[in-house]
């Protein structure tokens, strides 16, 4: 994707097996800042402090940091201690473990000279993976949206509502949910996404909205509550939510709010879509209202909001009594009966564990 018209990833390598660029994204949409990660602590902050954010892309920077640290110390303990403190970061997230299962797979066996440059390579190819998956996302994704445009008058409007940010900057490149968004606009059908705010760190009105207006994409930013109005109204045509967690049974975990969107989908008839790489999906969960732990971050989220005052400086405010109670439910589960169909790197499929064994008959076996 473009930023200023020129291409960029969310995350890219710089030295070989010295440091890697990301975007802080708790700088956007007011500033664009690069920041550059040199080590394990540098990793593991980002991710905690949501300096990157959204599954693949934290798996991807978990692989770097686990990368950086084997350039400094190639033993088991160091590769273990990675492990720990990268897990630790962030507990919702699937990417997130499987991206350090999958270094740890690797590096375990090798002979402690080979670890850094095999952990380098790794993480490269993870990065690469995930843009080819996303893109191959994107591709079953377009059919979806193709059939619809089908369905109305020539040059009629689609229109396609978001939740929270699952777009490239949730990735390393194309994004999960707006990958058939971008595809569908790159091939010149009409499209128009709504996007939701996505209290209380807004990742839809600070990310969603800049990465689409960046690309050209028509958009229009509401309320997380206004989406229900919009479906009674015949004014949304699909949604398509990304998610950080999927069971092998079809339960999605994304950013809280989703399951009252695909409530009201489900009572106003309007398809509501999940795209994923299989990266994404928990083989060893069945129930995801039992048991995906929900993150709950700090209160001071809700409390103060950031944003760029009419002088054009960035500043945070309070919005509620300094003494008020504070809950912060960064995730929610929408069971699988109110999904109409998980889109995939691999095709689209019911959510629900036939269709997903359908798919990955190889994880089949493994599934709760």
């Amino acid at each position: 994707m473009k930023v200023h018209g020129k291409a960029y990833r969310s995350i890219w390598p710089l030295e070989a097996g010295k440091s890697v660029g990301i975007i802080d994204q708790t700088c956007l949409p007011h500033r664009f800042v690069e920041v550059e990660l040199r080590n394990l602590e540098d990793a593991a902050v980002s991710i905690k402090d949501m300096w990157v954010r959204g599954a693949p892309l934290i798996g991807a920077t978990a692989a770097f940091g686990v990368a950086l640290e084997m350039a400094r110390d190639p033993s088991d303990a160091a590769l273990s201690n990675a492990w720990q403190v990268l897990h630790a970061t962030r507990p919702t997230a699937i990417n997130l473990r499987w991206a350090l299962n999958d270094m740890q797979n690797l590096l375990s066996d090798l002979p402690l000279e080979q670890r850094a440059e095999a952990a380098w390579k790794r993480a490269v190819v993870i990065s690469n993976e995930d843009v080819a998956c996303n893109e191959s996302i994107g591709k079953h994704g377009l059919k979806l949206i193709e059939e619809i445009a089908a369905q109305k008058k020539p040059g009629e409007t689609i229109n396609i509502l978001t939740h929270c940010n699952a777009g490239w900057l949730a990735t390393v490149d194309w994004g999960t949910a707006t990958s058939p968004i971008y595809q569908a606009h790159n091939k010149g059908i009409k499209i128009h996404v709504w996007v939701d705010e996505t209290r209380p760190r807004n990742q839809g009105a600070g990310l969603t909205a800049w990465e689409l207006g960046e690309h050209g994409v028509p958009h229009t930013l509401l309320v997380d509550n206004a989406g229900g109005h919009l479906m009674q109204h015949g004014m949304v045509d699909l949604c398509i939510v990304g998610t950080d967690r999927t069971t092998a049974h079809g339960d999605v975990c994304n950013k809280i709010g989703t399951y009252l969107k695909a409530l009201a989908a489900h009572d106003n008839s309007v398809p509501f879509f999940v795209a994923l790489p299989s990266s994404t999906i928990d083989w060893t969960v069945a129930d995801g209202l039992k048991e995906i732990p929900i993150e709950e971050r700090g209160g001071e989220e809700v409390a103060w909001i950031s944003g760029e005052n009419a002088d054009g400086k960035v500043e945070k405010v309070r919005i509620c009594p300094p003494e008020t109670p504070l809950s912060n439910f960064a995730f929610d589960v929408t069971p699988s009966k109110y999904v109409t169909a998980l889109i995939t790197e691999r095709g689209i499929c019911a959510a629900s564990k036939e269709g997903l064994a359908a798919l990955f008959p190889e994880r089949a076996n493994t599934d709760a």
